[in-house]
C-alpha cells in the first residue's frame, strides 16, 4: 500500500483535544488489515539486518505496531506506560506534551545494560514522549539504536529534543 493510500485512510480530526490542534487519528489504518499490515511490513524492513535487541514500545498506540514489530524482527517487546500502570519495581521519567506534561514508567528489568533498543510510538509531534522514553532506557543502561514512528508532525520539529545524531525513521510525514 503506497504512503498517499495510508495518508487517506488516517482520519483528520479538527480542535481535538483542544481548539487549534489538528488530530491524526490513526486508529483507521489499525482496522483496515492491510494497512496495518503494509505499516508493519515497511517498518520492520527498515531495520531487517539492524543491530536491534528489544522494541521499546509506547502506550497506547505504540505497543500496536511495537509488538508484530518485536516478534517480525525476533526480539523482545519493552514496555513504556503511563504512570501507575506498571505492577513491578520501575523506573519513571517526566516529559512535556504538544499539550500538557506527563510520566512515563518502565519496568527496571525491561532493558538490561548494552542491549540496543528501537523505540516505537505512532506519531512523532514534539518529541517529548520520546525523548522521555529514551532517558528511560538509558537509565537503565540500554542503548537507543534508533526511533521509528508511523507518522510525524515535521512542522512541530519532534526530531530536535531527541538529538541531532538519534537515527529517526518515520514512514508518512505531514509538514
Amino acid at each position: 500500500m503506497l504512503v498517499a493510500d495510508l495518508k487517506r485512510i488516517i482520519r483528520e480530526i479538527p480542535d481535538h483535544p483542544k481548539p487549534g490542534i489538528l488530530f491524526y487519528d490513526l486508529t483507521p489504518v489499525f482496522r483496515h488489515p492491510d494497512a496495518l499490515r503494509s505499516v508493519v511490513s515497511r517498518m520492520v524492513e527498515r531495520y531487517k539486518g539492524e543491530p536491534i535487541d528489544v522494541v521499546c514500545g509506547i502506550e497506547a498506540r505504540g505497543f500496536v505496531l511495537a509488538a508484530p514489530i518485536a516478534l517480525e524482527l525476533g526480539v523482545g517487546l519493552a514496555l513504556v506506560r503511563k504512570v501507575g500502570k506498571l505492577p513491578w519495581e520501575k523506573e519513571a521519567e517526566h516529559y512535556a506534551l504538544e499539550y500538557g506534561t506527563g510520566t512515563l514508567e518502565m519496568h527496571r528489568d525491561a532493558v538490561a545494560a548494552g542491549q540496543r533498543v528501537l523505540v516505537v510510538d505512532d506519531l512523532l509531534a514534539t518529541g517529548g514522549t520520546a525523548q522521555a522514553t529514551g532517558r528511560l532506557v538509558r537509565r537503565l543502561g540500554g542503548v537507543v539504536q534508533g526511533y521509528a514512528f508511523l507518522v510525524e508532525l515535521g512542522f512541530l520539529d519532534g526530531r530536535a529534543p531527541l538529538g541531532e545524531d538519534a537515527s529517526v525513521f518515520s514512514l508518512i510525514h505531514y509538514d
